[in-house]
């Protein structure tokens, strides 16, 4: 049974949720995720594992209700079920010690950036952390990474807190000042990834981001994650999600993206139509 235990909210539409998986927080890695499905009849969604604790058995979900699943996930309380949740799938973050790491986080990409931080710190790495986000409500787990970094930079695309750019404006600032980095990690909206794996690539800065693609079953039977990577294709489920940043076709990926935009968008507002209902048909009783 995967129990939800706890529910925290960490910003608008944001949810941390620490469900029952014994078996997964037993042997998951940093990198890797799970697919979940909510319902008995609801779609399959992957979600990154931000955290796991083997001797409670548990392993931490951060959400961002934007679809229709995310949308029903997030109405879940401590006590409810997710009916499934599968893995861990996906190969592990190459976690060694490299020197000095760069883990460049934008917005929700915070959450599977995370356990990639902590494990490279625990690998006695020196940790440098830049959080990107549109606005300072949009910026998750400034804590819990200030927590695994040796030093942390905040910046927000309209400077309501930290700096006031982008996370590749403090990247250029850094080495710029001096700062020499051995291996840097990004994970975030495709086009921040984009950008800062191009400036990585220019630096000569080897990175590695983690991607999103399309995904269904979890284990490249289905195809839908297929990415270009360095002229191949590649199954972002299982030979990824990890890539080399500098390889990724991303405008590709990018278009992808966006292949259901219209039947995501459809689905979300028959759910908010049929919660409007329901909730009409309450306040009537």
């Amino acid at each position: 049974m995967n129990t939800i235990r706890k529910r925290e909210e960490l910003g608008p539409n944001v949810i941390r949720y620490v469900i029952d998986a014994p078996l997964v927080a037993t042997h998951r890695k940093p990198g890797q995720f799970v697919i979940i499905r909510v319902t008995d009849d609801g779609e399959r969604i992957p979600l990154t594992i931000a955290d796991a604790d083997p001797a409670m058995g548990t392993i931490s979900l951060i959400v961002q209700s934007v679809g229709k699943t995310t949308r029903q996930m997030s109405m879940l309380k401590p006590g409810d079920v997710i009916h499934d949740v599968v893995g861990p799938l996906g190969k592990p973050t190459n976690i060694r010690q490299f020197g000095t790491v760069l883990c460049v986080g934008g917005g929700i990409g915070t959450a599977p950036l995370y356990p990639i931080a902590k494990g490279m710190k625990e690998a006695h790495n020196h940790v440098i952390t830049i959080l990107g986000a549109r606005t300072r409500d949009l910026l998750i787990l400034e804590d819990d990474m200030r927590n695994v970094s040796d030093e942390l930079i905040v910046t927000t695309d309209d400077g309501s807190y930290g700096a006031k750019g982008l996370v590749t404006d403090a990247i250029r600032s850094l080495v710029n000042g001096g700062t020499h980095v051995d291996q840097a990690v990004v994970i975030g909206p495709p086009l921040m990834m984009k950008f800062t794996s191009l400036l990585t690539k220019e630096l000569g800065i080897p990175t590695i981001a983690s991607l999103n693609p399309i995904m269904i079953d979890g284990t490249g039977m289905c195809g839908g994650c297929r990415v270009t990577v360095g002229g191949q294709m590649k199954f972002a489920c299982v030979d990824g999600p990890e890539f080399d940043a500098h390889e990724v076709d991303w405008d590709s990926m990018i278009r992808r993206l966006g292949t259901y935009h219209t039947e995501e968008q459809a689905a979300a507002e028959r759910l908010d139509h049929e919660c409007r209902i329901g909730l009409g048909t309450q306040e009537s009783r």
